[in-house]
């Protein structure tokens, strides 16, 4: 017998579990630029066809912004497609310390690095800073990477009720008593699944009573949330207390990839001595760079963008909710659209593409069993008419579906 026989049939179990859940995840093809209107391939040669889509986390509509692609041109033909090194060996150009300098400035902190992504942040963080003698105190709904860099981490963990301060309260309590030396508190700032935004006031507040510093991964956030786009710690007016910050560059600022990490001065130059994703991976390529400094210009220079999408996002909730469908409360433009059964989720992702809107099912394990929902996404590259049809659409689909 073949060495791999006896494994592959394990998987093919395994997948073949997974299709009879009714959980198995397909993967459309876009035959276009990202944007607000897309080309999807039908398959099996039937060639392609336009949707609008509603499940991007193209936030701003900056995906195809014309002054973003030519910034990301400018940077390809001035300094080059890519660096072939990391940051300390031969890989830092004048741009990336221009993009950690306006990254600071935007955010309002200290010092900032760069990361070929936010899970790369969040994987590197938690075991450069903390060790068996300190405590890390995690959200129970915290993204993947948060979890994963935690579990690199020997320091004792303590997890604690999604959003709940009192529950959050006696963690640190519990880890003082224990005598630990150093206590961190890690907190998505917008929990991608829900839409839920932290409550960063209180958190900060009982970080100043138990001495405890404050870690909060801004990815769902960062360009849009607070007065000046700056994020939750400016939505929640905590700018200046929070002590890491953690976010992409594959959302709102622009869509591509790229992360960061952002705070106390001292924090960000030990990263860049020992985390080990900055030493071992390759420098975040020059385009994405350019186009990113780019997008923090426009940011910078107004709020219009945002004021949209929040605008979009106040419509939208209202209008699904006036066609019956249950949506998690919030005021984010992630709008989860709850039905709880997976199949189902599958076949209102179904009908909505039939009629022309692209959205996708979330289930386990992306999100806990019996709470499979569609996350619709609003975008400021949406216009009225196209939010406008996507709530026809669904009520159309709920009709046919009997939901």
């Amino acid at each position: 017998m073949n060495r791999y026989t006896s494994f592959q049939q394990h998987l093919g179990q395994q997948l073949e579990d997974i299709r009879a859940a009714g959980l198995y995840k397909y993967e459309r093809i876009i035959t276009t630029p990202q944007d607000a209107h897309i080309r999807v391939a039908q398959g099996n040669g039937a060639g392609e066809r336009e949707v609008l889509n509603l499940c991007a986390n193209n936030y701003l509509g900056l995906a195809e912004n014309p002054e973003v692609v030519a910034a990301a041109h400018a940077a390809l033909d001035r300094w080059g497609y890519g660096l072939s090194s990391v940051r300390f060996i031969c890989g830092t150009q004048q741009l990336h310390k221009q993009l950690e300098a306006k990254l600071s400035e935007f955010l309002g902190t200290e010092d900032t690095i760069l990361y070929s992504s936010c899970f790369d942040a969040n994987g590197g963080l938690f075991e450069t800073l903390l060790g068996p003698e300190d405590a890390i105190i995690s959200d129970e709904l915290n993204h993947a990477s948060i979890i994963d860099g935690v579990r690199l981490c020997k320091a004792q963990r303590y997890r604690y009720k999604n959003n709940d301060l009192a529950d959050l309260e006696a963690k640190l309590r519990e880890a003082a008593e224990k005598g630990v030396r150093f206590k961190m508190i890690a907190t998505d700032g917008v929990f991608s699944m829900d839409g839920y935004i932290a409550n960063l006031r209180g958190i900060c507040d009982l970080a100043d009573q138990y001495g405890a510093l404050v870690m909060v991964d801004d990815s769902h956030a960062v360009g849009f949330m607070g007065r000046t786009g700056r994020g939750t710690h400016e939505h929640c007016e905590v700018m200046g207390r929070v002590d890491i910050l953690t976010g992409t560059l594959g959302k709102a600022l622009g869509g591509a990839s790229g992360g960061y990490t952002s705070g106390r001065k001292e924090i960000i130059e030990l990263l860049r001595q020992r985390s080990r994703p900055y030493l071992f991976s390759n420098t975040l390529a020059p385009s994405i760079a350019g186009a990113s400094l780019q997008v923090l210009e426009l940011l910078s220079a107004s709020t219009t963008l945002r004021d949209k999408l929040e605008a979009n996002t106040r419509f939208f909730r209202e209008a699904i909710s006036s066609v019956g469908f249950t949506i998690l409360p919030g005021t984010h433009p992630i709008v989860p659209i709850m039905l709880g059964d997976a199949p189902l989720a599958q076949r209102l992702a179904t009908a909505m593409l039939a009629r022309g809107v692209y959205v996708v099912g979330f289930f386990y394990p992306v999100v806990p069993e019996g709470k499979a929902r569609i996350r619709t996404q609003i975008s400021a590259a949406h216009s009225r008419e196209d939010l406008e049809k996507a709530v026809q659409a669904f009520a159309e689909a709920k009709r046919e579906l009997g939901i």
